[in-house]
């Protein structure tokens, strides 16, 4: 009876143990996704990318705006109250910039994911605090772009002259006092997961703890982000 009663105790222990473990992990990455506020989906042709998109998740993304004088427009999709998926490419109405197009959108030959925005307020403190720490987000400038509605919309975010860690580390995006743009997209898909993969995954792990964003990386053979999205489909991974 006595050893009955042991392996009862313990199997109680062990079931605590693994529902405390599972809720921490659950935590975190409620935690974790709070702090996306969108990602990036870059495409050499805009049409053909929202296309793809839109086949994959099976809701219509909804057209968002020229960003004049850099040669690109987007399209977005709303993956939670203020996370978005934004997908952008080359505008075809307005000429090839004199300057290459941010997300290496010159250089692409096939449409993905190629990085991510973090929320953040005091991005000079963010901008000088990652530098401490030997990542360098760049410099913080300022965005605007107008909805195809007419309202302005102006946001601050960090740019660095290059994707860091070839997208996997995020810029980070205040919107100040205009209103995430995923609180007037349509309902319909929810980010559920985000993770990475990199060949030097330790670094670059390194690089988003000193940030504190938990995001997964894995070892892998090329940089990569996949995304995993609650859709009327079901859960699908973006890449």
């Amino acid at each position: 009876m006595k050893l009955v009663n042991y392996a009862i105790t313990s199997i109680g222990i062990a079931a605590c143990f693994y529902v405390g473990a599972f809720g921490q992990q659950q935590q975190m990455r409620t935690e974790f996704l709070s702090k996306v506020d969108h990602l990036v989906y870059a495409t050499p042709d805009l049409a053909a990318g929202v296309e793809r998109v839109q086949r994959l998740l099976g809701v219509k993304a909804i057209p968002g705006g020229q960003h004049p004088g850099a040669g690109t427009r987007n399209a977005l999709i709303r993956l939670g109250d203020a996370t978005y998926l934004e997908i952008i490419g080359p505008d075809p109405d307005q000429p090839k910039p004199d300057r290459p197009r941010r997300f290496g959108i010159d250089e692409l030959r096939a449409p993905r994911l190629v990085t991510w925005a973090a929320k953040g307020t005091d991005l000079e403190a963010i901008v000088q605090n990652a530098k401490q720490h030997g990542v360098d987000l760049g410099q913080v400038q300022l965005g605007r772009r107008r909805r195809p509605d007419g309202v302005l919309l102006s946001w601050r975010l960090t740019v660095s002259p290059a994707l860091n860690a070839d997208g996997i580390v995020p810029f980070f995006i205040d919107w100040c006092e205009t209103t995430n743009p995923a609180a007037n997209l349509p309902k319909g898909c929810v980010l559920v997961a985000l993770r990475a993969q990199h060949p030097d995954a330790t670094r670059v792990q390194a690089g988003l703890s000193a940030l504190e964003l938990n995001l997964r990386v894995d070892a892998g053979a090329a940089p990569a982000l996949i995304a995993s999205i609650r859709t009327p489909h079901g859960e699908v991974e973006l890449r």
